[in-house]
């Protein structure tokens, strides 16, 4: 199409793969937005449940741990959970973007924004 125009269809090779990158972005940041993952505590009294982007949808708690005499030990589970399920959702943002990037042939290890 653009032959004998020199560095031009070089060029538009390169906007054509930038676009074609900027849409796969786009699909990445829908599809982690549904992707759930879920962290837990105490051996499952506590689980929080967070989209892979880290946004935190559901909180589960036992009722057999709810003691006023214990209300430290539930915020210290609470937050263990939350925070199990952001360190899974980091893992499974990153998983995905290594799909993503293995796709594309780009290298392996690459870091590119979410």
């Amino acid at each position: 199409m653009l032959k004998g125009l020199g560095g031009l269809g070089d060029m538009a090779r390169m906007m054509k793969a930038a676009q074609e990158m900027q849409t796969r972005m786009s699909e990445l940041q829908e599809q982690l937005a549904r992707i759930t993952v879920t962290g837990e505590s105490g051996a499952g009294l506590v689980r929080a449940t967070a989209t892979a982007k880290g946004e935190l949808t559901a909180l589960d708690i036992d009722p057999s741990i709810f003691n006023a005499d214990e209300k430290e030990v539930v915020e210290d589970l609470i937050l263990a959970a939350i925070k199990d399920a952001q360190t899974r959702a980091r893992e499974r943002t990153q998983q995905e973007m290594r799909k993503l990037t293995e796709a594309m042939g780009l290298p392996a290890g690459m870091d590119l924004p979410v």
